[in-house]
């Protein structure tokens, strides 16, 4: 097969879904392929070690022109042209852009989505290693700007001796929530997780004793958490829907002067209601006094550590697509279930409704 790994075009997206070492057992099992120029490069994986491991060094347009071709995030609309009848395997969040949907659609493409691969127990394994780097780099971020130079109340996440830590409001307990609230605690915060599961909030209080308050994720209790917060983190996922939006306008605007709140789900549209996507260049917005950061990929900040998490969740599944994609969707249910767009379709039923309701 030829499996093509074009680079990344989102704004400072450094991660790459294909590393040397990948792309050296794909041509030791008698694949072809075909990696854009540079396309490594912001991982730090120059195409020369690419060239060793057995692979080809080529255009955008050539590592579009195969088989499987092999993404980290979603296709940009220049290259909405360059789809065609091929299996397209990334990060595509498609319940928030439909134009990409009906790009798929009319291209023929069977678009399989890393965060809709689902194991029968509902993990998801795909997402799983970004989730927690964008849960534990939303407490870095806030704190970044929670400092005056960037705008911000001039609070230190850890506070200082006999001066309390800021206080941190996570909504949502799942693997990125989890992270970010890990992470928060870890540097001295005082920190409140909110989520609409008990059982979820049971295991974060026995694994944070005594370090966490925990709360139901219910409109009253969020608008009071939010009201007195430094730092709120959204964290809300339904897998391959949009987001809800749990914390609105007027919850943002009765905060204090200078807190932050950034949104781990933009890529779903976002879990607040005014979020709407930004980028590493201009991360930050206002809504009323409060800055609100809304990065829409936020681990390719980190692109050598991302790259590496996630193509050693990927490796495994890329395989079996290029030993077959007919075979390895048939044999595997969870690969089954990451299928969004086939055979000039919309399949993946979360998506399909979050699409019909816009």
């Amino acid at each position: 097969m030829r499996i093509g790994v074009p680079k990344e075009l989102k704004n400072r997206e450094t991660r790459v879904a294909l590393t040397p070492a990948g792309a050296k057992a794909l041509a030791a099992a008698g694949h072809e392929v075909v990696v854009e120029r540079g396309a490594g490069a912001g991982a730090f994986l120059p195409d020369r070690e690419y060239v060793d491991a057995g692979a080809i060094i080529g255009t955008a347009r050539q590592a579009w022109d195969a088989d499987l071709v092999l993404k980290v995030k979603e296709p940009e609309p220049q290259e909405f042209g360059l789809l065609r009848d091929q299996t397209l395997f990334t990060f595509l969040h498609l319940a928030a852009n439909p134009e990409l949907a009906h790009a798929l659609v009319a291209a023929g493409t069977t678009a399989i989505s890393y965060d809709t691969v689902q194991l029968d127990d509902g993990s998801l394994p795909l997402l799983i290693p970004m989730s927690v780097i964008a849960g534990r780099l939303s407490i870095v971020e806030g704190a970044h700007f929670l400092l005056s130079a960037c705008g911000g109340r001039g609070v230190l996440l850890g506070g200082a001796p006999g001066v309390a830590g800021a206080r941190v409001v996570v909504i949502g307990g799942g693997v990125a929530g989890a992270s970010a609230l890990a992470q928060a605690i870890a540097l001295g915060a005082d920190a409140v997780v909110a989520d609409i599961g008990d059982a979820r909030l049971v295991r974060l209080a026995a694994t944070h004793a005594g370090r966490v308050r925990t709360v139901p994720s219910r409109p009253e209790v969020i608008a009071q958490e939010v009201a007195r917060a430094d730092l709120v983190i959204g964290a809300v996922l339904v897998p391959g829907a949009q987001a809800p939006k749990v914390v609105t306008r007027a919850m943002a605007e009765a905060m204090r002067p200078g807190s932050v709140l950034v949104d781990i789900a933009i890529d779903q549209g976002g879990c607040f209601e005014f979020s709407r996507p930004t980028s590493h260049d201009d991360p930050v917005f206002r809504v009323g006094d409060s800055l609100v950061y809304c990065v829409a990929n936020m681990p390719g900040a980190v692109g050598a550590t991302a790259t590496a998490a996630l193509t050693a969740a990927t490796g495994p599944y890329v395989a079996a697509l290029a030993a077959g994609v007919k075979q390895a969707i048939a044999a595997d249910a969870a690969l089954a279930r990451g299928v969004n767009v086939a055979a000039g379709t919309v399949t993946h039923p979360a998506v399909r409704a979050a699409l019909a309701s816009r």
